[in-house]
């Protein structure tokens, strides 16, 4: 039986923030696993940066394997709360435990502290793997509706970079007050508090979202090898998948040095610069914020242009301007917070955009294929982006050890030269790739709105 729309396509306000409330979730410890963790290890804990960056290696490959397994599982589960929405609630205590447990840096010593960043690091990928798959899928069966879809896509990334928000304005002060001079004892307090705040958002989630696209009801259990043949035969997937890997390890090797590009090349020694923010909390905060007000024209950017013509847009401007980064001086810091909102406004827009292509993507293949597998086409595409992340964790933490990175030390003129090219030209290089691969991508508007309308006549039709 075709699936149907089990009531109407438009959502209400509360369940939009309910949705957007997930993300907000997922993204303080995803921000912070991309902005601070690496840092956390390397001058806070005092892991070598060679070790990181392995850890990184082997703890994100496993994370993203689990992706395309979750996302078969969850397409298989059925409960009286729908197929996703379920694991918003089983998974949101486990998520907070252990993403507290990441950050709690513990007295070892050795092989000892090594062995306890791997499990941790490792079980917070696969937790947030059962609870993130799940929650992506959510919002291709609240709505069949394109509009409806992009507009649920631009909360669900208000959510995901109000997130960034709190790592840029919350950390790094928390860590200086609640741990009075003791770094790892601000940092095991800070995500305490942070663990408790993303549980309870994942639990609003769960109560206020609703699934309004039926399961498919087949008369044979689809198999999952057949499954993964119809999606590789998918080729807006895989564009998608190429562009995700490049936009991912572009923002990996950015985040990964950010901590010390500001602590090692401006001089940031943690004090406040404005306010009680220190300057790299006043460069992510300032950020995140023009990154917010960017998405606020991602409709506008749909309507006008096309999510397709609109993200390679978006993309390769934003890649213009982290390149800029490499020429402004240490001391010109009133240019770097401009570029850097400049460069965080025209990436706003590409995060919802991206996401409501998956949906699109998710559609062409039941359109084509005549198998809905919405949580497979967003699990897969979380490994892509994780594959992105591993492959660009990985090479910071290698790079960074090549060039003679010494933490809490002063840094050589190789090591500096490191850092820069690390922070702005190979994320630059990297975000032009994926412009140029998007150009690939075959669904346009007209023929998003032509699937939209041949699956609700599918969906409607009797058994």
């Amino acid at each position: 039986m075709p699936s149907r729309l089990a009531t109407g396509s438009r959502i209400g306000l509360l369940e939009k923030v309910g949705y957007g409330a997930g993300d907000l979730a997922s993204n303080i410890f995803y921000h912070a696993l991309n902005i601070v963790l690496f840092y956390f290890y390397t001058d806070v804990w005092g892991i070598s940066p060679g070790v990181a960056g392995t850890l990184f290696l082997v703890a994100r490959f496993w994370d993203a394997i689990n992706d395309p397994a979750m996302g078969l599982i969850a397409d298989r589960t059925q409960t009286r709360w729908g197929r996703y929405r379920p694991y918003l609630l089983w998974m949101a205590i486990p998520f907070g435990t252990i993403g507290f447990l990441t950050f709690a840096g513990p007295g070892f010593e050795g092989g000892v502290k090594i062995i306890y960043a791997a499990v941790t690091y490792t079980v917070l990928g696969m937790v947030y793997t059962a609870i993130n798959v799940p929650y992506s899928a959510l919002m291709g069966v609240m709505t069949p509706d394109t509009e409806e879809r992009t507009i649920l896509a631009s909360y669900r990334f208000v959510g995901a970079f109000s997130a960034m928000l709190i790592i840029g304005l919350a950390v790094r002060p928390l860590v200086r007050v609640l741990g009075e001079g003791d770094e790892a004892l601000g940092y095991r307090l800070t995500f305490a508090l942070l663990a408790t705040l993303a549980t309870l958002l994942f639990l609003f989630t769960f109560a206020t979202t609703r699934e309004r696209l039926e399961p498919e009801k087949r008369e044979s259990p689809a198999g999952v090898r057949e499954d993964l043949r119809l999606l590789v035969r998918n080729r807006p997937w895989l564009v998608m998948v190429a562009a995700a890997v490049l936009t991912l390890s572009s923002v990996a090797v950015r985040n990964a040095v950010m901590f010390h590009y500001f602590k090692y090349y401006v001089g940031d020694n943690g004090d406040p610069y404005f306010w009680f923010l220190d300057l790299t909390s006043l460069m992510i905060t300032t950020g995140s914020l023009a990154f917010i007000a960017g998405i606020v024209f991602t409709n506008t950017l749909r309507k006008r242009f096309g999510k397709r013509n609109s993200l390679i847009a978006m993309t390769l401007l934003n890649a213009v301007t982290v390149v800029l980064f490499f020429y402004i001086p240490p001391d010109a810091v009133g240019t770097m917070l401009v570029v850097n909102m400049v460069a965080s406004l025209f990436a706003g827009p590409t995060p919802a955009l991206v996401w409501a292509m998956y949906t699109d993507v998710a559609d062409y293949g039941e359109l084509q294929f005549g198998r809905r597998m919405t949580a497979l086409v967003f699990s897969a595409a979380m490994f892509a982006q994780k594959m992105g992340l591993m492959m660009g964790g990985t090479m910071s933490g290698w790079l960074l050890g090549s060039v003679g990175f010494v933490a809490n030390a002063e840094q050589t003129p190789a090591a500096m030269m490191g850092i820069r090219v690390m922070f702005c030209i190979i994320p630059g290089v990297l975000a032009v790739a994926n412009g140029l691969v998007l150009f690939l991508y075959p669904i346009t508007e007209a023929q998003v709105l032509e699937m939209e309308e041949t699956l609700a006549k599918r969906r409607a039709a009797p058994a």
